[in-house]
């Protein structure tokens, strides 16, 4: 059997099993290990699972995932979020479509304090979301605003899913974090042009609020400020000693953690109830993005043992004579068809062996890909009739909100990051700028 039926068997045998409702890392590990087995007999078998996890162990990183995911399950589960949510009621309510703004501003700060797109999902949907339809706001705009807005949690950094695609790509977490800035901003500012024009078209979907809900005196509105924006202060303190050279990745994401800490203490929210939640989920959250690492490092070797990399690039850039451009188009229209019935991590893990060699290998930048690579999945996630965040939300979602209302919703915001992927593919400085100015010093 060539080698290129084995590895083609491989990752027909993963997508089988994943098919089936097993586990990702699961079903990634168990493939690796037994093609491991069948071809380099006992010692490989045995000997790939063992060299990942040491791997994976000696990966001093990887230490910042649980300090990120601990920053923000705490400023979530002390209610800071809510301050923030409050602040951007007092302040933009008198803007046609201010509140639907404010949730994009409430959703790039949950980024920063987070990291991870299911925050910012559950946080939009549990405070933003009522408050908006309590106020006349139209239902497909709003939940089409939160899934939107939620998607930012992957690019805005710190992002865990970019800590994650460095591991597997090899690449510098710092650089891959500082190209999601551009992007990102330029993404959320699109949103709020979007949702400006659109409000001002038909004001219905938008209504101004009371000047009785906005009445508060200056004071307080500036108190509120400043309680309103205490998370980005942590996440300054926690990116300008590193962005400067100060301190190390680890170091600074140690900072933010206990920044956040200091801060529900400080605003007497530090419960013993908040502690062992934001405990118990950072924990949680952090193996299983583990486990998903170490088997996609497993899976990795196993194809680059075989050179699967070097015949696939021959079979499309010889045999099928496709330019990279084409090639690179075709990998993104691939995410979004995997985004039907998987997470970001998940397809991650499981083309990152293939493609991301492939790109180096065509003449791409590793970092602005890492960057592509995180628009299309969010693009899949909300990408109709399976995408993982639609079924998200409509669990979250009130009864009056249907899934026919949901799948509305989305479609404009899906337009708008197309938009944005395409001027980021053709123009790469734009991902490419900060890391190469901040490192290039």
């Amino acid at each position: 059997m060539s080698y290129e039926l084995i590895a083609a068997l491989m990752f027909s045998s993963m997508m089988l099993m994943l098919l089936t409702g097993q586990r990702v890392f699961g079903a990634i590990g168990f493939v690796a290990v037994i093609a491991a087995f069948f071809l380099w007999g006992d010692r490989g078998g045995f000997d790939l699972g063992f060299a990942a996890a040491i791997k994976l162990m000696k990966w001093y990183p990887l230490l910042t995932l649980p300090m990120f995911i601990f920053m923000g399950y705490i400023l979530s589960e002390s209610r800071i979020a809510d301050d923030l949510y409050k602040m951007f009621h007092v302040w933009m309510g008198g803007l046609s479509g201010g509140l639907a703004v404010g949730t994009i501003g409430l959703m790039v700060l949950i980024s920063a304090m987070n990291g991870l797109s299911v925050a910012g999902m559950a946080i939009g949907a549990t405070i933003a979301l009522p408050e908006l339809l309590k106020r006349g706001y139209d239902k497909r705009m709003v939940t089409g605003v939160i899934q939107a807005g939620s998607s930012l949690g992957i690019l805005v950094p710190p992002s865990v899913v970019l800590v994650l695609y460095a591991m597997i790509a090899r690449q510098p977490v710092g650089q891959l974090w500082l190209a999601g800035v551009v992007p990102g901003l330029m993404m959320a500012a699109m949103f709020v042009i979007y949702i400006v024009i659109r409000c001002r078209l038909n004001p219905a979907l938008g209504p101004i609020l009371p000047p009785e809900e906005r009445a508060m005196p200056m004071g307080e509105k500036i108190k509120l400020l400043g309680a309103g924006l205490l998370p980005l202060f942590i996440f300054f303190a926690m990116m300008v000693p590193f962005v400067n050279g100060w301190t190390s990745l680890v170091e600074s994401s140690a900072i933010g953690a206990i920044a956040a800490f200091l801060a529900a203490v400080l605003k007497g929210r530090m419960t013993r109830e908040v502690f062992e939640t934001s405990v118990r989920k950072t924990l949680g959250i952090s193996c299983m993005f583990m486990w998903i690492i170490l088997a996609a490092l497993a899976f990795g070797a196993v194809f680059d043992g075989l050179g699967a990399v070097k015949a696939i690039e021959s079979l499309f850039t010889e045999k099928l004579g496709l330019s990279p451009w084409m090639i690179l188009i075709l990998m993104q229209l691939s995410f979004i068809l995997m985004g039907t019935f998987l997470d970001d991590t998940a397809m991650l893990v499981i083309v990152a062996p293939l493609y991301v060699p492939l790109v180096g290998a065509l003449g791409f930048d590793l970092i602005w890909y890492g960057v592509l690579y995180t628009i299309t999945t969010q693009i899949a996630y909300m990408t109709p009739p399976f995408g993982y965040n639609l079924f998200l939300m409509r669990a979250m979602a009130p009864p009056e909100i249907t899934l026919r209302d949901i799948y509305g919703s989305i479609l404009p915001f899906v337009l708008v990051m197309i938009v944005a992927l395409a001027t980021i593919m053709a123009f790469p400085e734009l991902a490419l700028w900060l890391p190469g100015y901040v490192y290039g010093n």
